[in-house]
């Protein structure tokens, strides 16, 4: 099916087309693919290696595929079909789970840490074609509902597959749960392919010049030009600075989580020795619930109202989830400790959205290099976070870290929201 393929007639003013859910349970379904694959693969590199240096040298290759998938992506999304590179995507991480699992014993590691790359950048790759096309595929007016679905699907099936892997992987065995996932991955490969909603804007429909971004000062027509050029990140910031520091916040934020997701365990061992694993349980359940409410506060009381979240929500969504983050390691009462759980997942799911909706607001021809660089950004903060933070819990304790690491974006959000207010009386 061509990228341009037939719109189909939108069912109001206010409404997403319904075969728009249909992609949006693909999606989560291969989101709960990534997330059991995540796990089986962490555990099958630590099985076949025999020490934890396996699992973590799968992750950091992993990792580094998804920053070279977000730095190529964005003159992927420009110059390819969307619909055929989302769909590409979706069966090279198929294709190399099965490989995987076929795999003989003695040839697992080699396998595994060669296909890694694969699974880190196709996934990179295809969070930023689709993200690029939400708002040619409902409209740029309805791009924050649409985002809020997607959200909200995805993060029911983070904490589904998450919770679920080790009782896939204990029942099944390995191999069959990498099978399974691939399988997930073929669905929505087979989802995206039938679906008949544009992904890119028609050469007519696209802007001659973007409107002036109240925080974006400089002008981005002598870009343009040089837009397949290896400094088309360079362009798009310096003609979107808010893009800039968005990004900045975003790979401090996912340092924060690589610290907190480190910590967890240990907080749960030294809060809960009996049953750690309950207390995990109880943790991600609740986020999982503020995360969820989120999207239902972005579409009862934003976009009725007819207010779309910006950069202002960005970070004060921000500080939100970090502060609660923080919170949770303190050493809480269990209700206050589930409050501040739910608070970290409201947060988090608001940041989402926000900042993925702000970020379509671009042109068509921008909008993939900026996730892109955000996509970049994210996997070297989540790297980084997880060597520096699994090395200084060995030294110091789960809040110190955690606090160290959630309060530095914090901080930069605060400043970029001071300098959005200031940009905007001005």
């Amino acid at each position: 099916m061509p990228d341009t393929a037939q719109q189909v007639p939108h069912q109001s003013a206010d409404k997403l087309p319904r075969v728009f859910y249909r992609l949006a349970l693909g999606d989560a379904l291969s989101t709960y693919g990534s997330q059991l694959d995540l796990v089986a693969l962490s555990l099958f590199a630590y099985e076949a290696a025999g020490n934890a240096l396996g699992t973590a040298g799968y992750l950091i290759i992993r990792l580094t595929g998804g920053l070279v998938g977000g730095l190529v992506s964005g003159r992927l999304v420009a110059r390819t079909d969307r619909r055929r590179l989302m769909t590409g995507c979706a069966l090279a991480q198929a294709l190399a789970l099965v490989v995987v699992a076929l795999a003989p014993v003695p040839a697992r590691i080699p396998v595994l840490y060669s296909l890694a790359l694969v699974f880190g950048g196709a996934a990179a790759v295809c969070a930023v074609a689709l993200r690029t096309s939400i708002p040619e595929m409902v409209g740029s007016e309805r791009r924050a509902r649409a985002n809020s679905l997607m959200a909200s699907c995805r993060s029911a099936a983070m904490v589904l597959g998450f919770a679920s892997a080790g009782v896939v992987v204990a029942w099944a065995g390995f191999r069959a749960a990498l099978l399974i996932d691939a399988s997930s991955f073929l669905v929505f490969a087979a989802v995206v392919l039938r679906l008949p909603l544009r992904t890119r804007a028609e050469p007519a429909e696209q802007p001659a010049a973007e409107p002036a971004d109240p925080a974006d000062p400089a002008d981005f027509a002598g870009g343009t030009k040089r837009r397949g050029s290896r400094w088309q990140a360079l362009i798009v910031l310096r003609a979107a600075p808010v893009v800039g520091a968005m990004a900045a916040i975003r790979l401090l934020d996912a340092f924060g989580s690589a610290a907190h997701n480190i910590s967890l365990p240990v907080f749960a061992n030294q809060h809960s020795p009996g049953n750690p694993a309950a207390l995990l349980g109880m943790f991600w359940a609740t986020w999982a619930v503020g995360n969820l409410g989120a999207q239902q506060l972005v579409s009862r009381l934003l976009l009725r109202r007819g207010i779309e979240p910006g950069e202002r929500a960005f970070a004060l969504g921000t500080c939100l989830m970090s502060g609660c983050f923080i919170l949770v390691f303190t050493g809480l009462p269990t209700p206050l400790f589930l409050l501040a759980a739910i608070g970290a997942g409201l947060g988090d799911g608001f940041t989402e959205i926000s900042y993925t909706t702000r970020i379509q607001a671009l042109a068509d021809e921008r909008r993939g290099q900026a996730f892109g660089l955000l996509a970049s950004a994210e996997n070297v903060g989540m790297g980084t976070g997880m060597l520096l933070s699994g090395s200084l819990l060995a030294l110091l304790s789960p809040l110190t870290v955690v606090g160290v690491s959630h309060a530095v974006p914090i901080v930069l959000a605060l400043g970029f929201l001071v300098v959005v207010a200031r940009s905007r009386k001005r």
